[in-house]
């Protein structure tokens, strides 16, 4: 989870033992809250890399971040430092984003459980066709190869401090109402019995006029029969 209120920190440094080494963390209420080695290989500057000048990302504008392979889901070292990374390249916060403005992205792909190639690509958006331009990635540095050496994950407490939300951001769970990624927003609705079989119609159905009628009309034959058989019993008696 990133938080606004932990603050970035990176340190280069540059030894025999650990050569183009580079420390990313951050930090809480004056305290060390995590730590990521990192050592960088097979640098790439801007300067090296040949592309039209008109696609150059703006300064400020928004970075697309794309995480390639199963370690980032998998191994401990790979997710902490997707975290970091999102968390050292997060900027402003905003609200709304118009993706018209999305100019570049960041493309890490884990190659191992301990290996990242993080490139910096441009956007250039082409005719497909279609209402839905093709989208070309143009490699406009700096890029380099990322090789975790060492990390150090919080503190239970200090992260359990961090992540503190103030009671009134936190929403109020509603009842029966779930949410899913494809359908959106589900809730269920209870309705009661409603006894339709002893409601009242509006109107009778024309099949229905048809039947008492019948109904009616056999009765009154039942009851000239019943008549006429009580009056020949008479006459015989």
């Amino acid at each position: 989870m990133i938080t606004s209120d932990l603050l970035r920190v990176e340190f280069g440094s540059h030894s025999k033992k650990r050569p183009n080494n580079l420390v990313i963390g951050r930090t809480y209420d004056h305290h060390i809250y995590d730590l990521v080695e990192v050592g960088v290989e097979n640098f790439k500057s801007m300067k090296s890399c040949s592309y039209d000048k008109k696609i150059a990302p703006l300064i400020g504008s928004k970075p697309f971040f794309a995480f390639i392979g199963e370690g980032f889901e998998n191994v401990e070292e790979l997710k902490h430092l997707k975290e970091v990374l999102l968390d050292l390249f997060r900027g402003q916060v905003v609200s709304s984003l118009n993706l018209a403005g999305l100019d570049h992205v960041y493309v890490c792909t884990a190659v191992s459980s301990n290996k990242v190639l993080f490139t910096h690509c441009a956007l250039r958006l082409k005719k497909s066709g279609t209402i839905v331009p093709m989208v070309e990635l143009v490699e406009v540095g700096p890029s380099m190869d990322f090789v975790v050496r060492r990390h150090r994950l919080p503190d239970e407490s200090l992260k359990k401090e961090a992540m503190k939300i103030a009671p009134e951001l936190i929403k109020k769970k509603e009842k029966n109402v779930s949410k899913d990624a494809i359908e959106g927003k589900i809730g269920k609705i209870y309705v009661p019995d409603q006894q339709v079989g002893n409601a009242s119609l509006p109107f009778t159905p024309k099949g229905v006029k048809r039947e008492c009628r019948e109904a009616k009309a056999k009765g009154e034959d039942n009851k000239h029969e019943e008549k006429k058989q009580k009056w020949h019993d008479d006459v015989s008696a």
